[in-house]
C-alpha cells in the first residue's frame, strides 16, 4: 500500500486540480474527520493563507474523495506486477546488448523470465 497522505492528496488533485488545503494529523478516515480540513479561500496582504473548513468544492465531497482513494488503491495494487517487473528488467543498455550477441530471440527469453515471475493480473 502506499502512502495515505499521498492517495489523499492524489484524490482530490484528480477530482479537482490546484485544490489548496491543509489538515494536521493523520489523514481523514471519515466523514466527521473530513469536516476538519481547512480549504484555501484566499490569502491576506502578506501571503499567508485564508481558510475556512466549510468546503467550497462541490465535487470534493468526502464520498467522492473516499471513492477516488479506493480506486487510486486498487488500481496501485493492480500495477504491482510493473514496479517489480521494472526493477528486475536489465537495464537498457544490457538489453541492448543481449539483442547484439543473442538476437530478439534471446532477448525475449531474457524478458520473460521476469515476465513469467510476474505476471499480468
Amino acid at each position: 500500500m502506499w502512502n495515505d497522505k499521498i492517495k489523499f492528496a492524489k484524490a482530490i488533485s484528480t477530482l479537482k486540480n490546484s485544490t489548496e488545503y491543509t489538515y494536521s494529523g493523520a489523514v481523514p478516515t471519515d466523514a466527521e474527520e473530513y469536516k476538519k480540513i481547512n480549504w484555501k479561500t484566499g490569502e491576506d496582504a502578506e501571503g499567508s493563507m485564508i481558510s475556512t473548513t466549510t468546503n467550497p468544492h462541490s465535487e470534493l465531497t468526502w464520498e467522492k474523495v473516499s471513492t477516488k482513494m479506493t480506486e487510486l488503491q486498487t488500481e496501485y495494487d493492480n500495477n504491482d506486477y510493473q514496479r517489480n517487473r521494472k526493477v528486475e528488467y536489465p537495464t537498457i543498455v544490457d538489453q541492448l546488448d543481449d539483442i547484439y550477441h543473442n538476437g530478439i530471440d534471446g532477448w525475449k527469453a531474457t524478458i520473460k523470465v521476469t515476465k513469467d515471475k510476474h505476471p499480468k493480473p
